[in-house]
């Protein structure tokens, strides 16, 4: 037993600590103190020079103008552009900012994962279907068809989410993925309910109503047959409004318990906070807000079918968010616009979709090893290698490099001078190569220095044959394959997303 008169010692430092400790200087960690919160400070202090300035600048523009810079860049698409196509793809984007801004609310503040929020999208669209067409003779004033179809939406939202108020995680999202399919199911086969139409089924609802706001009605094309810009300029409004009330909504109470709610829904609970009365309210207001852009995404199309809500639909959505950064309204926006974007360049196949893609991985590559020795490297080594292969193969067949190349201009000719385009590829060689790929990508991560140098040449060679041989000849596939390839990559070198919030983590 020691002596009782020797326990004040405890609480005194060992011999040769307080050395130790000012030994290791600044760079050790405060006890009781977060690492990365107690450095912020030190790195924002290292950032000089011009771009140093230029985000100390743009920090303290409030949220409000930035706001309204975008809204007025997208307001002087139809200026620029008197293409309807292009109109009309603005008015889609619009759209999936929308989806991003309620999906956000549920995900990214939240912290739930729902897999069927599209199905709200589907529910908002086929209220303001039975609500604004013949099917049942029932015309209400858009006006008013509008805000109910936000609270149709909302009554939804939380009675999906009444069952699932006590899950979460992979048991959450299987009660909302089933939700979805049930919706599916239903819109799909609901052509016979009790004897009577109320979906149409697979053949969908057809003529519905118009937009009319104050006798003014909002006709879906101009005289031309081209796409009436009126519809983005209400998409815009309705972006706006929604924009900001959510800001709102987020700086209030109920904002700031929703993020105590994702990042510990126990530690929450042990505060005090309506965990499940949050979790419901969360569902509700994403889920009005997809329902209420489900209302003039029906409107101009004139038409809903259930095809319009397939799984891809929500891929695409979640995508957006997480690009974007969950849990950031500007992040996810911006998530939107760039993978909407994305996908229409990649639509069909064509010079810009070519130079896309060698751009991206020029950048890429770029922003990876910056102006090195090595990216000079890389970049020397994966020309001279594809010459090699391209010479090597010709010797070997000439039919091994005397595949066309379904485009003109310069970036396609080089891409003909330098990859192998077989005349004819055999139906092994797309599997493999896409299966090799992807192994070779899998290694490199387990790579360093310079073997991983070597090994990176071929890869990025080898994802050039598969572009050129494989993606472009299947626009349609290719898309979404991009697409994931865009996103595992942003994940890697930045896991919250564009303009995601850093998670805290204790060291």
């Amino acid at each position: 037993m020691p002596n009782p008169t020797d326990w004040d010692d405890l609480s005194q430092p060992l011999e040769g600590a307080a050395e130790a400790s000012a030994a290791e200087g600044e760079t050790s960690p405060a006890v009781g103190r977060d690492e990365w919160v107690a450095r912020h400070g030190e790195r924002r202090a290292r950032r000089g020079g011009v771009l140093g300035t230029v985000e100390q600048r743009l920090q303290v523009v409030p949220w409000w103008a930035w706001l309204t810079l975008f809204v007025g860049i997208i307001c002087l698409v139809p200026v620029g552009f008197e293409s309807g196509y292009v109109r009309r793809v603005a008015f889609d984007t619009v759209v999936f900012m929308l989806l991003a801004l309620g999906l956000n609310v549920v995900v990214g503040w939240g912290g739930l994962l729902d897999l069927g929020y599209v199905a709200f999208f589907g529910v908002g669209a086929y209220a303001y279907a039975l609500l604004s067409s013949d099917q049942y003779d029932i015309h209400l004033p858009t006006l008013l068809v509008v805000p109910v179809v936000a609270i149709i939406g909302g009554i939804v939202g939380f009675l999906v989410g009444l069952p699932s108020r006590r899950l979460s995680g992979d048991y959450l999202a299987i009660v909302t993925l089933f939700f979805f399919q049930v919706f599916l199911t239903f819109t799909n086969n609901g052509d016979d309910v009790f004897g009577h139409s109320l979906t149409n089924g697979p053949n969908g609802i057809l003529n519905l109503d118009q937009f009319e706001i104050f006798g003014w009605t909002l006709e879906r094309a101009t005289p031309d047959g081209l796409f009436n810009i009126v519809y983005l300029y209400v998409a815009l409004v309705v972006f706006t409004l929604v924009y900001v009330a959510l800001h709102l909504l987020n700086d209030s109470r109920t904002g700031r318990a929703w993020r105590s709610l994702r990042e510990d829904p126990l530690a929450a609970e042990l505060m005090g906070m309506p965990v499940n009365r949050l979790k419901l309210m969360a569902f509700a207001f994403g889920a009005s807000v997809g329902a209420l852009t489900g209302t003039f995404a029906t409107a101009l199309n004139g038409s809903v079918f259930p095809q319009n809500f397939e799984f891809p639909l929500l891929i695409t959505v979640y995508t957006m968010v997480i690009l974007g950064g969950a849990g950031s309204q500007a992040g996810v926006v911006l998530g939107a616009v760039l993978i909407s974007v994305v996908l229409e360049m990649l639509r069909d196949a064509g010079g810009d979709v070519r130079a896309l893609f060698y751009v991206v991985i020029l950048l890429t590559l770029t922003a990876f090893f910056r102006a090195s020795t090595k990216l000079a490297v890389v970049l020397g080594g994966t020309i001279v290698f594809g010459l090699l292969a391209r010479f090597v193969a010709g010797e070997i067949d000439s039919s091994w490099t005397a595949g066309p190349v379904d485009d003109t201009g310069r970036i396609a000719a080089w891409a003909s001078d330098w990859v192998i385009v077989p005349d004819h590829l055999a139906g092994w060689v797309a599997p493999v190569t896409y299966v090799g790929l992807i192994a070779l990508a899998l290694t490199l991560t387990l790579l360093q220095g310079w073997v991983r140098i070597a090994v990176l040449v071929p890869t990025l060679y080898l994802a050039a044959f598969v572009w050129e041989n494989v993606m472009l000849p299947h626009p349609e596939s290719a898309r979404y394959i991009v697409l994931g390839a865009i996103l595992v990559a942003t994940m890697v070198a930045r896991p919250q997303g564009l303009l995601g919030e850093k998670r805290v983590e204790i060291v």
